[in-house]
């Protein structure tokens, strides 16, 4: 592996070095089923606020965090922002669209607060943010910054380090970042089997909503 520290923003295209895989396709079309231990649902805005050890799914994305408000707009794209309990990190996990004959390949992110727009299909994590790249059970590639915006698309993400501050909140005014070379054995899936990693474990006792799009 290579280190790197890389100071204001970095932009990262075909995602850190890891081929044309991107976020799995048909995730945008899933319903979003949410589990949490409050809701509370303004029909006049359109908005939902799930509160309490909150577990999102859409497809093979998922999503935890303290509270989560859901909006959606008149063509049905979803939209979600998703806060971490004080001094603690949001969970963002999803699945890439890789070869048949490739190993599995999973993103996982980590930030105070996570934002999922259904239009763009992006995600952007901001504060302590932190974006890793794994093939099968094995980290590959970690980026870390400010703020992260991950375009499901194109599989570009931009990277920011932000302004060096104090604070548990407080950036380095850095970006870094770990990324491992991809060699044929990678690129072909024979360096290892398939292994995607165990599933989450959902809260035993909690509020249950699916939103379909459209």
């Amino acid at each position: 592996m290579k280190f790197s520290s890389i100071s204001h923003t970095l932009l990262l295209v075909a995602l850190m070095q890891g081929g044309s895989a991107m976020a799995e396709r048909a995730d945008r079309e899933k319903p979003m089923n949410i589990e949490s231990d409050a809701l509370r649902y303004d029909d006049v805005k359109q908005v939902s606020v799930f509160t309490g050890k909150v577990v999102l799914t859409k497809g093979t994305m998922l999503i935890r965090g303290a509270r989560l408000d859901v909006s959606q707009d008149a063509e049905g794209n979803q939209f979600g922002v998703v806060t971490a309990e004080p001094g603690k990190r949001a969970f963002f996990r999803q699945k890439r669209d890789t070869r048949a004959d490739g190993p599995d390949e999973f993103m996982e992110g980590e930030a105070e607060l996570i934002e999922y727009d259904g239009k763009a299909d992006t995600v952007k994590f901001s504060r302590r943010a932190i974006l890793r790249r794994y093939i099968g059970a094995t980290l590959n590639d970690e980026i870390t910054g400010q703020v992260i915006v991950y375009d499901n698309t194109t599989s570009v993400m931009t990277v920011d380090g932000g302004p060096a501050a104090a604070g548990a909140t407080g950036g380095s005014g850095r970006v870094r970042a770990v990324l491992t070379p991809r060699n044929d054995d990678t690129r072909s899936g024979t360096a290892s089997p398939k292994s995607p990693a165990p599933a989450p474990t959902a809260p035993s006792s909690c509020t249950r909503t699916t939103m379909r799009s459209g």
